[in-house]
């Protein structure tokens, strides 16, 4: 099972942490971790490292992040350059989380983040697109 280190801005991980733990319980090997305005980026690399002592890595571990360039991210990016099967992906969001979670069983890095990638952008989508698509597939069965 790959391991799974949640963090970003405020109380955005544990926020989404528990957020996924009220959709599909208590998911193994994954930690959240909030860089708060009163977290320093040192005390936040301290709270990586002890995440990281706690997670089996035998798997892989992924650093899901919520901004490309944010501190967390610019962390996280190092301590995965440190040893090989670490990555670091960002603009995680709930979806793509629950997504991830219950499918991280037998998985390797790769076939981890190639899934995020795809969730990520079947994800980002808006009302009226969705209602095209729907009419669209609609009117094709319509005509069978």
């Amino acid at each position: 099972m790959i391991s799974i280190i949640l963090s970003g801005h405020g109380g955005f991980a544990t926020g989404l942490e528990k957020a996924m733990r009220q959709i599909v319980g208590d998911q193994p090997q994954v930690i959240a971790i909030d860089f708060t305005e009163n977290t320093s980026p040192d005390q936040l690399n301290a709270k990586f490292k002890r995440a990281l002592a706690e997670l089996d890595e035998s798997n892989g571990l992924i650093f899901l992040t919520d901004l490309l360039g944010g501190t967390p991210f610019r962390l996280a990016s190092v301590l995965a350059l440190e040893k090989e099967n670490r990555e670091v992906m960002t603009g995680i969001n709930l979806q793509l989380l629950l997504e991830l979670v219950l499918d991280q069983e037998g998985v390797n890095n790769q076939t981890f983040r190639q899934k995020a990638l795809e969730c990520g952008h079947r994800g980002l989508t808006s009302l009226t697109d969705e209602m095209k698509r729907y009419h669209t597939a609609t009117d094709d069965k319509d005509e069978i």
